[in-house]
């Protein structure tokens, strides 16, 4: 009883409305006994009243019917018993509460301007509009960017506006009384669509004449439009379960989100750049419960000038923005260049201190086998050389990390720096740069490999003495160029010298290399930061994976052939010092936006696939981010399932999300609209749109009606 009445506060009916419309609805029922209808059709009224059309074979009730003789001796209309009129009283009851409730819902917690007495026409044209659809008072719905649809019996329909000029007018309810918008009488309205709601892409031709049909001795009356509906919904090929593909995220564990901040946030001179329009973006984040925001904290603005120089300005006052507003920081030390590669649209030099280095002794850089310096990030050679005014590489690294961390002590103690990404390589990636865009490489090429400076030399020439093989003491002269493919050099194909005695001697030092860079820093970065989470971030080299010697990865440092685990030592290092991994990988379906993955025998998925479960079975956390721009909600939908993943036994899921990046097209209302929902399932919460989705998708289809209202009743939370 309480039920009835908070429904009855909510939109404004009467018992004795209840009782009027609640016998109409009978003797409705009665009749449909009595004929022959089409599919059942869930309707709202104006009123917020949930009605139901069906016919006997799909929606009975089993209490006895009677049938009652006329004085001509014939048989009258059969009669209902009270007790099945009760029945249907307290049914209708039931479903207007549900319906109160998703209204007040929206209301109180959407900000949807919505009448009193609402109906589901309201809440469709609402989630339309919040979409960026333009709906019109008659129901037309549109894209706002581009033309209305002119009715083909109304030359008088009115062309697209903004929809910041229509207000008035969508403030009007559709005046169709149990139709849905997208179903109403013009074939033109193909292309409907609604947040959460499927997309029907046929043109049905409602025409009058086809509303004016009468099938199967139907009594038409006052119903044309309904019976035109139900000839629309038998037209579709209705597939639930492709309407309904996306998996139902609600209740599972939360995942933080953290946003990217833009690499230029913070400029040359260490000022913050544009901090008003900066501080607006962030509240918008936050007002869609963003967690945190990731910023590089870059070695060439620091340390510009001069060694152990700091200036640490404009991130004091970044730092100090993110914290009024009880955001959280993710922080990377980028001791590598930023421009050149891809996406990068600012230039951020390594120190002008080290180019001069650099000038006069150009081995401190990363060096092909045609001789061609890469200055993106020192040499893993120099790690122990002093060659930097008299510091190594790992003393210069270990100083900006604790002069960081004295700085911003506050920060750490608070609890606001979360998480400390150590940066080991190009891109801050750990791997070599063995795919430089300025070099020439161009996606699927297999990169080249990057041991020719003096002091790699060096070490391998040692590592060849020390195998009683000195004559190995140099890299392949048959491993291609950065562009060439597999099957095209003789180091990589099939069979090819990689697999050879020499072959694996030198992927093993190469790899070993790698391994041992990353060892050293984060030795220093755990002494840095103590309790701080510190966090390696490694690159998904997904090209040529389908293929046996894995070329691009091996160029990279990866020793990942298909008969051997690259990664094993990898996670080993990772454990050894309780770091956290934050593995980056193309999303599956979006490599074409480079090339044909069967071009390049690509699988992300499948290295996801290893890459995760190598961390997760050595018991390291695994964060993730995206490496191509991503607005769609299809490229949501594989973040998440890679974030959680659903068949998982153990549960297993990302330990956080970074998105790449924070900028004007994510701003974006359609877009931020989605990233909002994207961070809603991440945190593990119901989306209304999923939900009214299966709602709309019930009603029309053949699904029994007490399914629609447990679905609803199950997921009530969402609404109150």
């Amino acid at each position: 009883m309480n039920m009835v009445t908070d429904m009855q506060k909510l939109i404004g009916t009467s018992e004795d409305d209840d009782e009027e419309d609640m016998e109409m609805e009978a003797k409705e029922e009665d009749d449909a006994e009595g004929g022959k209808t089409s599919s059942p059709l869930m309707m709202v009224n104006v009123d917020g009243e949930m009605m139901v059309s069906s016919n006997n074979n799909r929606f009975q009730y089993h209490s006895q019917i009677q049938d009652q003789p006329t004085s001509q001796g014939g048989v009258a209309r059969r009669s209902r018993p009270q007790e099945e009129k009760e029945r249907t009283k307290l049914r209708e009851r039931h479903r207007r509460a549900i319906t109160a409730r998703i209204l007040a819902g929206l209301r109180r917690h959407g900000n949807y301007n919505l009448r009193v007495r609402a109906d589901i026409n309201d809440v469709i044209a609402a989630l339309a509009r919040e979409a960026g659809w333009v709906v019109l008072p008659d129901g037309t719905t549109f894209p706002s960017r581009s033309q209305a649809p002119r009715s083909s019996d109304d030359p008088s329909t009115p062309a697209a506006t903004p929809s910041s000029q229509m207000v008035p007018q969508q403030m009007q309810a559709s005046s169709f009384k149990g139709v849905l918008p997208h179903c109403q009488s013009s074939g033109e309205y193909n292309a409907c669509q609604t947040k959460g709601t499927f997309v029907t892409t046929p043109a049905y031709d409602v025409s009058s004449s086809s509303r004016s049909h009468v099938s199967r001795g139907e009594r038409m009356d006052n119903h044309s439009l309904i019976g035109s509906l139900e000839t629309v919904v038998n037209k579709q090929v209705i597939d639930p379960s492709s309407r309904l593909h996306e998996h139902d995220f609600a209740g599972t564990p939360y995942v933080p989100v953290y946003v990217m901040l833009p690499l230029g946030v913070i400029n040359m001179k260490c000022e913050l750049t544009d901090s008003d329009g900066l501080l607006k973006q962030l509240r918008i984040l936050k007002s869609i419960n963003v967690d945190g925001v990731m910023v590089d904290c870059w070695w060439g603005i620091v340390e510009a000038h001069a060694p152990q120089e700091y200036n640490w300005n404009g991130y004091k006052r970044l730092f100090q923005i993110v914290r009024d507003l009880k955001l959280k920081l993710q922080v990377v030390m980028s001791f590598h260049e930023c421009g050149g590669n891809f996406r990068d649209d600012v230039c951020i030099p390594l120190p002008l201190w080290v180019a001069e280095i650099g000038r006069t002794n150009p081995d401190i850089f990363f060096t092909d086998k045609e001789g061609r310096r890469n200055p993106e990030c020192l040499s893993w050679g120099i790690d122990k050389e002093r060659v930097l005014r008299g510091r190594t590489a790992l003393e210069v690294y270990f100083d900006f990390m604790r002069s960081f961390r004295i700085e911003f002590n506050e920060f750490f103690e608070d609890g606001i720096i979360s998480m400390v990404e150590i940066g080991l390589g190009p891109c801050g990636e750990l791997r070599y740069p063995s795919c430089p865009v300025k070099h020439g490489w161009r996606y699927p090429g297999i990169g080249e490999f990057q041991c020719y400076d003096q002091y790699l030399l060096k070490s391998l020439r040692k590592a060849a003495e020390a195998r009683g093989h000195s004559f190995w003491g140099k890299g392949p002269n048959n491993a291609g160029f950065y562009n060439s493919r597999p099957h095209e050099t003789g180091f990589f194909s099939d069979g090819g010298e990689y697999e050879g005695y020499y072959g694996r001697f030198f992927l093993n030092w190469y790899s070993r290399v790698l391994v041992d860079h990353g060892d050293l820093i984060l030795s220093l970065a755990k002494l840095a930061f103590e309790e701080t989470c510190i966090v390696a971030k490694l690159s998904g080299v997904h090209w040529w994976y389908k293929t046996a010697s894995h070329a691009a990865e091996l160029t990279a440092g990866f020793y990942n052939p298909c008969n051997r685990d690259g990664y094993s030592a990898l996670m080993s290092m990772l454990k050894k010092h309780g770091a956290a991994l934050n593995f980056t990988s193309a999303e599956v379906g979006m490599v074409d936006q480079l090339a044909s993955p069967s071009e390049a025998v690509s699988d992300p998925e499948g290295l996801a696939w290893q890459v995760l479960n190598a961390a997760w079975d050595a018991g390291i956390p695994v964060g993730g981010e995206n490496s191509i721009p991503c607005h769609s909600r299809e490229g949501y939908n594989r973040i998440l399932e890679n974030a959680k993943p659903f068949n998982d036994p153990d549960g297993r899921h990302l330990l956080s999300f970074s998105y790449d990046r924070l900028s004007p097209q994510l701003m974006d209302r359609n877009n931020l609209t989605e990233f909002e929902r994207f961070v809603k399932r991440m945190h593990g919460e119901t989306t209304l749109c999923l939900v009214l989705s299966f709602y709309f998708v019930c009603c029309s289809t053949s699904m029994k009606i007490p399914v629609i209202f447990d679905f609803l009743l199950c997921h009530s939370q969402v609404f109150q």
